[in-house]
Formats: C-alpha cells, sequence, structure tokens
C-alpha cells in the first residue's frame, strides 16, 4: 500500500450558510489538497461531521469528491459504525471501484472489550473487497484498541493494511511500529505528532490541518519520511500554533475557520457543533496572513 505512505487529509463537509452542502467549496477543497501536494484523501471521516450527514448527503459529498480527484489521488471512504452489521451491509451493497481502502473507526459507545473490538474488524476483513484501514481514536470512541489487539488483526488477515492512530500516545505508537508485521503502516491520526511517529517508522499522518495547509505539512512529512529531520521540524514549528488553535473548539470548526480566512469556504458547522468564538476566528485569521506572507 505505497499509495497510503505520506499525507492524506480527512476532508471537511463544507456547508452554506443555510447548512446545505456546498459542491463548490468542497471541489475547491479537493483541488487545493492536490495542488499542495497531498499523497490521498479520506472521505466520510469523522472531520466530515459523517454524524449529521443524511444517507443522500452522504452519497453527494462522495460523488463530488470522485468528481473533483478526477482519479488524480488515491482515495480512502470512511466506512465505520458501532453496529457491526451496519458497517458489514454497507460493505456489500456500496460500490467500493473508486476507492483504494476503507478507513474503519473502533466501535464507539458500545465500549466493546478487546475480544469485541477484535470480533468487530475480523467480521469486516472478512467482508471487505478493498483493503482496510483500522482507526483508533479512545477520545471520540471511549475505548483503546490496544496494540495487541490491532497486531493480532494485523498478522492475521492479509487485507488489513494499515492503521490511524489517533490515541495521542506516542508510547504506544511506538509499541506498534516495534512490533507490527514488515508491510503493515502505522499512520498518525495527531497532527501534533504526526513527526515523531514519522521518524520512529511511521508511513505518514490521516491529517486535519494538512486541508488547509497542504504544502507545508506534507512537505514536512516528506521531509520525515526522507531524514531530513531539523528541516522537517522547522516545517513543525511553523504550523504547531496553528494544530492547536484548530482543536480549541473542536473539529471541524477549527479547519473550518482556516477555509473562511482563506476564501475557500464558509465556516459553517452542523449542531450540536457550533462555530468557534470571535477571539480565536481573530487569532485563526492573523497565523492565515502570516504563513501566506511567508508563502
Amino acid at each position: 500500500m505505497q499509495s497510503l505512505i505520506g499525507t492524506g487529509v480527512a476532508l471537511v463537509t463544507p456547508f452554506k450558510q443555510d447548512f446545505s452542502i456546498d459542491t463548490e467549496a468542497l471541489k475547491r477543497i479537493v483541488n487545493f489538497s492536490i495542488d499542495g501536494g497531498i499523497e490521498y484523501l479520506v472521505v466520510l471521516g469523522t472531520t466530515a461531521e459523517n454524524a449529521t450527514l443524511s444517507p443522500a448527503e452522504k452519497e453527494i459529498v462522495i460523488q463530488t469528491v470522485i468528481e473533483a480527484n478526477n482519479g488524480a489521488l488515491p482515495l480512502v471512504l470512511g466506512v465505520g459504525d458501532n453496529n457491526t452489521a451496519k458497517v458489514i451491509e454497507e460493505l456489500k451493497t456500496r460500490d467500493l471501484s473508486a476507492f483504494a481502502a476503507i478507513l474503519s473507526v473502533s466501535p464507539y459507545y458500545n465500549k466493546p472489550t478487546q475480544e469485541g473490538i477484535y470480533q468487530h474488524f475480523k467480521a469486516i476483513a472478512e467482508t471487505s473487497p478493498i483493503p482496510v484501514i483500522l482507526y483508533n481514536v479512545p477520545g471520540r470512541t471511549a475505548s483503546n484498541m490496544l496494540p495487541s489487539t490491532v497486531l493480532r488483526l494485523a498478522t492475521e488477515f492479509k487485507n488489513v493494511v494499515a492503521i490511524k492512530e489517533a490515541a495521542g500516545d506516542l508510547v504506544q505508537a511506538m509499541q506498534l511500529l516495534k512490533d507490527k508485521p514488515k508491510d503493515f503502516l502505522v499512520i498518525s491520526g495527531d497532527d501534533m505528532i504526526a513527526l515523531p511517529i514519522v521518524l520512529a517508522g511511521g508511513a505518514g499522518v490521516i491529517s486535519v490541518i494538512g486541508q488547509g495547509f497542504p504544502k507545508e505539512f506534507s512537505e514536512m512529512i516528506r521531509l520525515g519520511l526522507n531524514r531530513k529531520v531539523d528541516e522537517a521540524f522547522k516545517c513543525h514549528y511553523l504550523l504547531s500554533d496553528c494544530i492547536d488553535m484548530i482543536f480549541e473548539q473542536g473539529n471541524p470548526a477549527g479547519i473550518k475557520q482556516v477555509f473562511l480566512s482563506q476564501g475557500i469556504s464558509e465556516n459553517t458547522v452542523r449542531l450540536p457543533l457550533v462555530k468557534v468564538d470571535d477571539e480565536l476566528a481573530g487569532r485563526i485569521d492573523q497565523f492565515v496572513k502570516k504563513v501566506n506572507k511567508q508563502a
């Protein structure tokens, strides 16, 4: 899965002020990412406000991204739920021909045991016609997929090819990197520690900030993969303040404010999320102006 090495971005779903999907803005974001050097695009992840999209709206997002991308970059589709049967049904009925892999989140809310998490992904691996990227994000799921469970899945199923590791725990990520099968990819799911994970042997990142600053962020990851450490950290420290800012009042409210500051899309989010407040919006706007001056 060489196509998953580098920077992927978890695309937002831009909304107009009336909360309808802004397909033209979505196309602009896709093209901005492509032009900025991103390696692949992730559709309908958490950052897409997937939980508030209807089935019809999800289809609109998928088709808009496929059309805008026009084969330029590999696409990854978010296919996850806390109902295993629902994921299996989607995998059996959805046309996945446009996608290089699926990204499937560990079950949320139910708080399964490690054996339950294993059985969930076993069923997915046995059903999916394309490669599977596991997604561990305990801050959202209320349960941590332990390295032992990840390694069990990676060893037993050849189509379980990677994990998006977003526990925010560098030690846990390093345990995965130490013990993983040779071709299994450990992908950072945290922008702030993406570079350290890459330098420890990770394959890259699935990023939020990367779609807002694709040139700078993807260059940082490429420098890290090429062991150009000083140059990579220079890029990291350029963006680190904004990484904190975009998550300060929730994702994707922060990154949508970046896009508003760049004139790419509105900053509209759907309830229960709300826009960032005016004070944070002002700081983000000033940061965007500073980076643009340096570009």
